[in-house]
């Protein structure tokens, strides 16, 4: 594949530090667009990798980057509203000074991040209805070449889903109650969403694609928090709440700094993060599951041994 010169919104979080780095050693060079280029001196270590200071919301600057750009990825996203974060500026806003910028300068080429549910027309979930708004505005600008991706919930070192549930439960009394505790998740692989990335960038029969992403399996939110509490190492009876419970506790919780889980989380586990069909065996990759990969970052020093040694035998089995 020729190499590209490809720009990164996004690239500092959890999903662009693993993507951007698998670009570098595809041999592209990679501009990492982040407002505070200080924090983020670790990309400095390789040379492939550029950290260009740009204000997303400064159409003049995207223009200036785009110029020397051949693709552009948007990795740009926010599960709750914060401070001066708002959801329509981060999901539509953002996305729309983007496209325009492409225009502007001739560049044609998008992938572009989104969600599972994303739909424009969803009533209650602003995280879900901006998402939705942001994918058809991408989709329907003219001139454009445009893949979307629309994973469910994404895993690996780093993520916010099984460290932050395994944060709460170390913390937690002997019983953690669970809001929502029957929304179904299919959990895709960080690295399976970059082989994702990798492999539409390189087949342009992509383009115009909304590319559903999920993992092997799917589970329960009840079954998710359960498997981390045993990963590590936690005897901890995680009991659902009912309905009117679960509501209750997201007002409550929206209202605490960080926001550990809000309304808006509340009316999108509403809906369950289930692909139709997984674009991922399309794209020629085998999901990783929880299973295989959870144990490796986030299971405590026992549980990793006794895994470790299940691995061992397994491979001698094959």
């Amino acid at each position: 594949m020729t190499p590209l010169r490809i720009s990164v919104l996004g690239g500092t979080g959890f999903i662009g530090s693993h993507l951007v780095h698998r670009l570098s050693s595809l041999g592209h060079q990679v501009a990492i667009v982040t407002r505070r280029p200080e924090r983020h001196r670790e990309f400095k270590l390789d040379r492939s990798l550029e950290l260009v200071q740009c204000s997303l919301t400064d159409l003049d600057s995207l223009t200036t980057l785009f110029r020397r750009t051949d693709c552009v990825i948007n990795l740009i996203g926010i599960l709750n509203e914060t401070g001066n974060s708002r959801f329509q500026d981060a999901h539509v806003e953002i996305p729309r000074n983007v496209v325009k910028a492409m225009r502007e300068t001739g560049t044609q080429r998008l992938l572009h991040m989104s969600a599972l549910n994303a739909d424009v027309n969803e009533s209650r979930s602003m995280y879900l209805k901006t998402k939705g708004e942001g994918e058809d505005l991408v989709h329907n600008t003219p001139g454009l070449s445009v893949t979307s991706f629309r994973p469910s919930v994404i895993f690996g070192r780093g993520d916010s889903f099984f460290n932050r549930f395994a944060s709460l439960l170390r913390s937690a009394p002997p019983v953690f109650p669970l809001a929502c505790p029957k929304a179904r998740f299919a959990p895709v692989f960080v690295g399976d969403v970059v082989k994702a990335f990798t492999r539409a960038l390189d087949r342009e029969q992509t383009a115009g694609q909304r590319l559903e992403l999920c993992g092997p399996a799917s589970y329960s939110l009840q079954q998710l928090v359960t498997y981390t509490a045993e990963v590590i190492g936690r005897k901890t009876l995680v009991t659902g709440l009912p309905d009117f419970a679960s509501r209750l506790q997201a007002r409550m919780l929206g209202l605490v700094p960080g926001k550990p889980f809000s309304i808006d989380n509340y009316y999108s586990l509403q809906k369950d993060s289930i692909c139709r069909e997984s674009a991922l065996s399309g794209l020629g990759i085998r999901p990783q599951s929880v299973e295989a990969i959870v144990p490796t970052y986030l299971g405590n020093r026992n549980y990793r041994a006794r895994y470790n040694q299940y691995r061992a035998e397994a491979r001698r089995d094959d």
